[in-house]
């Protein structure tokens, strides 16, 4: 009995995280990470996100017709936030499982919060060649760290004013590079075991079901209505994204 409810649970998560994934472009492995912690701990859940996160993200990364234009314009941006997981993680053993995450929900909640009240963070053209690489190692250090690719990488997209479809797919971009090298890193760190390997690639079904959901949601939303559900969508699992974890080890 407590396997099938695990098991449910697990759906279910996938489930949901995929619905918000397919409306807002992100959300799966912060959303999921946010509930699994509570049930597996914080390590154990980075790993079961691994396939699932993979999979919906070369989808996202792939729909669409700027991948070329994309890459081209984002390349130092991705390589750096990719390659910035391995200092993370290196962290991930001995760092205290409850201070990071919480550090990263209250940086996504005053992200959210600063853009509803139109305050917007804009980045000029000229400035892409330093800010990406450096937004991109903040990102991959923090993705190392706490298995969430969001902050500040989004940030980073939205500031240099791409549009909606290209924000959704420069983001699956990213995320596909971080799910890789998150991936990578914890095979090195011998937290990948074949039985969260093969949870982790059950987890695919629900999640592609509930992106699919929520992709023909999106279509629905127009262009003025995205950013708020956007910002709104950022702010609640920047919320939920500390509690589950904390009160999971604090025990």
């Amino acid at each position: 009995m407590a396997d099938t409810i695990f098991l449910l649970t697990v759906a279910l998560t996938f489930l949901l995280a995929g619905l918000v994934k397919g409306v807002t472009g992100l959300g799966l492995p912060t959303l999921s990470l946010a509930v699994l912690t509570a049930v597996m701990g914080l390590q154990s859940a980075m790993a079961l996100i691994l396939v699932p996160s993979f999979m919906t993200n070369v989808w996202q990364a792939a729909t669409g017709r700027n991948f070329s234009t994309i890459l081209r314009r984002l390349w130092p941006f991705l390589l750096t936030a990719t390659a910035g997981i391995w200092l993370g993680a290196q962290a991930l053993t001995w760092a205290h499982a409850s201070f990071l995450p919480a550090l990263l929900g209250v940086l996504l909640v005053a992200y959210a919060v600063t853009g509803l009240r139109g305050l917007k963070i804009v980045i000029d053209r000229a400035w892409e060649g330093w800010t990406g690489p450096l937004f991109g190692t903040v990102n991959g250090v923090l993705t190392g760290l706490t298995g969430s690719f969001v902050f500040p990488g989004v940030l980073y997209l939205q500031a240099i004013g791409l549009p909606k479809d290209s924000l959704v797919q420069a983001m699956g971009m990213l995320f596909t590079s971080s799910t890789v090298g998150l991936a990578l890193a914890l095979g090195g760190q011998q937290l990948l075991t074949t039985r969260l390997g093969l949870l982790s690639l059950g987890a695919v079904l629900p999640a592609v079901i509930g992106m699919m959901l929520g992709q023909q949601l999106r279509r629905r939303i127009p262009e003025s209505s995205f950013r708020r559900v956007f910002l709104v969508s950022s702010c609640f699992l920047g919320s939920i994204s500390w509690p589950c974890r904390f009160n999971k080890d604090t025990g």
